[in-house]
């Protein structure tokens, strides 16, 4: 994939959207102020696939609703509109410095056609928690090690903070119908064409290292027997007979022999 967004740049770089976190979250910003105006104005924002082309209770088609769905906050209290509005800036910038502008529109637009895609085939209104998380996996996959603290204390991973994020439209993808499960895999399609390549050299790369730790262990199982001293073999008092050579030899001690510990293979031990 990487090839191919490699030579669209080079033909169409030029067309690229530069600063685009910024747009998206002016938008939110915006959006988030006349939601607390006006409730009511949210639902005019909405990706109503019928509505987009004119039909159920719609005059006219409401084309902007293609657009305007990406800029809906999840939540219309201050403090988690503004972390949202924050979130979403720090999630995207990091993404265009490390992709560039090109990338990431082309992940953004590939993102809302297939959210599209995924509300044609729900049949309803949706908002972008699916476009949201696809951007929020590629965050995660690109800087798995970014590091956040949440409620500003307990320090958390991205690569964790994913999986959350990820585990009830897991369970969702699990539980409902095959057309749930194809909106989806429908709406996270940009994630597995921009990120498959990197999701799978992570886990190639963690069976080695479990490998790798797994060999290491091993060997230095190994290197400490090698290095323990070699026992030595015990021999018979009277006729030298040693553990080397397959003898039983056992300590011993009796009157007659004044009590003295001695060792004596079995045939002595026995008749001396």
């Amino acid at each position: 994939m990487d090839a191919l967004i490699t030579r669209l740049e080079r033909r169409f770089g030029k067309y690229a959207i530069t600063g685009l976190p910024v747009i998206i979250v002016a938008g939110m910003a915006l959006t988030f102020v006349l939601g607390m105006l006006q409730p009511g104005y949210l639902s005019l924002l909405k990706l109503d696939p019928l509505r987009v082309l004119g039909k159920g209770h719609a005059h006219f088609p409401e084309v902007w609703r293609l657009v305007t769905y990406l800029f809906i906050p999840r939540s219309q209290s201050l403090f988690w509109g503004f972390f949202e509005i924050w979130w979403t800036w720090m999630v995207l910038s990091n993404l265009e410095n490390a992709w560039g502008a090109f990338k990431l529109n082309a992940y953004y637009l590939i993102g809302m056609l297939c959210t599209t895609a995924g509300a044609l085939i729900v049949g309803g209104a949706v908002g972008n928690l699916w476009l949201n998380l696809s951007v929020l996996l590629a965050f995660a996959t690109v800087f798995p090690q970014y590091e956040i603290l949440v409620f500003f204390v307990l320090p958390l991973r991205m690569k964790w903070v994913a999986l959350i994020a990820a585990a009830p439209i897991a369970i969702e993808f699990a539980t409902g119908s095959w057309g749930v499960r194809a909106a989806i895999l429908a709406a996270l399609s940009n994630y597995f064409l921009f990120c498959g390549g990197l999701l799978l050299a992570a886990l190639r790369g963690r069976k080695v290292e479990v490998a790798q730790a797994a060999r290491r262990a091993t060997y230095e199982s190994e290197k400490r027997a090698s290095s323990r001293p070699a026992a030595i073999p015990r021999t018979c008092a009277i006729c030298g007979a040693s553990e080397a050579d397959d003898a039983d030899i056992r300590v011993c001690s009796c009157e007659k022999c004044g009590g003295t510990p001695r060792n004596l293979c079995l045939a002595h031990a026995r008749n001396h």
